[in-house]
């Protein structure tokens, strides 16, 4: 024959009792009154018909009986708890952590990720925008994309897209003042961002004399300068990648077709094992092929 279990509301407040060895602590835990904890233990030793506490003055014990039923109920609803978390978890979203600098992540990845969540409908996709570098288990990032000549130890990297730097201007300054050489950049404003010898770089690469490259505004990262370019504030020396949206538009030209590549460019980087999980697989996959696009 079958024997029916106690109320869970009496197994609670006995496991609780048990491992604080303290009512008035497993009654804070569980939200009720100490009188209640007491009055569900007391019910339960009636319905098993055994004394599972020695009631000592402000302190309570186990009794042999009440300590081996204690060790098996906690076990039970540790399991428990572990089949409802594996269960809930199943149901959830699963979430994507992608981390990349504040500019990739403004003007390159952003305008593109709602064709990855449409694709994949079904993943939560969060974007950590960030310039220092990502400590993939304190972070709670699972893959990222960073700008530098790719060799991160322990991490795998794929070379995402190789960029040049090219100057670009506000479509309607380009007409106030033209820019038919390099040499005519001297009557611009030059917008700079951390990097500011690149435009010295660029300037010598081309063969231009006579542009000072020490004046302009220097902006804390490349979409400070891009900002100030699509306002018609001056002349910004960008990453291509980073403005391929503003040149398609119109709102931002090209004038001279001569970029200068280097030995830098971003990166795809994740742990090895990373790529086991369904979600980082698909979204490695779908960011290649956006980057051979782009």
């Amino acid at each position: 024959m079958m024997t029916s279990l106690p109320p869970l509301a009496a197994l609670r407040a006995f496991e609780a009792a048990a491992r604080h060895l303290s009512v008035t602590l497993a009654a804070r835990e569980l939200s009720v009154t100490p009188g209640a904890v007491s009055l569900q233990v007391r019910e339960l030793e009636q319905a098993l018909g055994v004394t599972l506490f020695e009631r000592r003055p402000r302190q309570l014990a186990l009794t042999e009986d009440g300590s081996t039923y204690f060790s098996t109920l906690r076990r039970a609803f540790r399991m428990m708890r572990e089949a409802t978390e594996e269960l809930t978890a199943r149901n959830r979203m699963p979430v994507l952590t992608v981390s990349c600098t504040p500019t990739f992540a403004a003007q390159w990845l952003v305008p593109r990720i709602c064709d990855f969540e449409q694709l994949l409908n079904g993943i939560d996709v969060r974007i950590s925008a960030s310039n220092r570098l990502t400590d993939f288990v304190s972070d709670g990032v699972d893959i990222a994309i960073r700008h530098g000549f790719g060799r991160y130890e322990g991490l795998a990297s794929e070379r995402l897209i190789d960029d040049e730097l090219v100057p670009v201007v506000n479509a309607a300054l380009a007409r106030k003042r033209p820019l038919a050489t390099p040499t005519d950049l001297s009557a611009h404003v030059l917008l700079h961002d951390v990097q500011r010898l690149d435009w010295q770089l660029w300037l010598e690469a081309v063969g231009a004399e006579g542009v000072e490259t020490t004046r302009g505004p220097v902006f804390v990262n490349s979409n400070g300068a891009i900002e100030a370019a699509r306002a018609g504030d001056g002349v910004a020396l960008v990453r291509l990648s980073l403005v391929s949206r503003e040149l398609a538009e119109g709102v931002l030209v090209a004038p001279f077709p001569i970029g200068i590549a280097t030995d830098l460019a971003y990166h795809l980087v994740y742990p090895p094992s990373a790529l086991d999980r369904p979600a980082v697989a698909a979204f490695r996959a779908w960011i290649v092929e956006q980057a051979r696009g782009a």
